[in-house]
């Protein structure tokens, strides 16, 4: 698994949007890594951005409807993990009543994290909601949508080239994308949130780390958000 150091580094993640994940998945925020290509890198970048998840919070993959049941009956928070919205019979892919069950946890407390063959709004929606009946009101509490694009030639490049906000009341609005970085006025995390998760990342950088392992035990040990 790579780190947010090396999806950094590899220009897959820019600095200052790092900051605003960090600082907005840090206080709760359930978030969607979308791209249309397999090998794009979705689940690569969901992994980097599970450390940014609080320390007290728990991670969990949910495969089946039985699983999340039990989260609906759980008295403590979680981040719950889809490995892929869609059809199939792998691990942790969700779809159906599967999948409008899992939205609904996030009323319910919980943190979402998952993946997505989609690399626009539009696209999301029309998968989630059109095709599997999940509401609007429960779409509108995956709180971050990111989508990755690929660059052909060599080496391959894989960045983040979209991000859309909701406070999940309102809809979604973009913060990130071509000369656009509203990220500071970002709903999720004001600037004394983002300024924090600065100082942790420069904390991360200074320690001249790049495990996940690595980074996320010094993000926990300078926890401040």
């Amino acid at each position: 698994m790579l780190s947010v150091v090396d999806l950094m580094e590899a220009r897959t993640l820019a600095p200052e949007l790092a900051v605003y994940l960090l600082a907005a998945i840090g206080r709760g925020a359930s978030f969607l890594v979308g791209a249309v290509p397999g090998g794009a890198g979705k689940t690569t970048v969901m992994g980097a951005l599970l450390n940014f998840t609080a320390p007290a919070r728990a991670l969990a993959a949910v495969p089946d409807l039985e699983s999340i049941g039990r989260f609906r009956q759980s008295t403590l928070s979680h981040c719950l993990i889809a490995h892929e919205i869609g059809p199939g019979h792998h691990y942790a892919y969700l779809w159906g009543a599967a999948l409008r069950s899992y939205f609904k946890l996030a009323a319910l407390g919980h943190q979402l994290a998952a993946n997505l063959h989609a690399d626009t709004l539009e696209d999301a929606r029309g998968q989630i909601c059109g095709q599997n009946g999940v509401s609007e009101e429960a779409f509108r509490k995956m709180n971050l949508l990111l989508f990755l694009q690929v660059a052909g030639g060599w080496p391959t490049r894989r960045r983040i080239v979209s991000v859309w906000e909701s406070d999940g009341s309102d809809p979604h609005r973009e913060i990130y994308g071509e000369d656009l970085f509203n990220a500071r006025n970002g709903r999720l995390a004001d600037a004394a949130a983002c300024a924090r998760a600065d100082r942790m990342l420069r904390q991360v950088r200074r320690a001249n780390i790049r495990t996940i392992e690595e980074v996320r035990e010094c993000l926990v040990k300078h926890w401040d958000l």
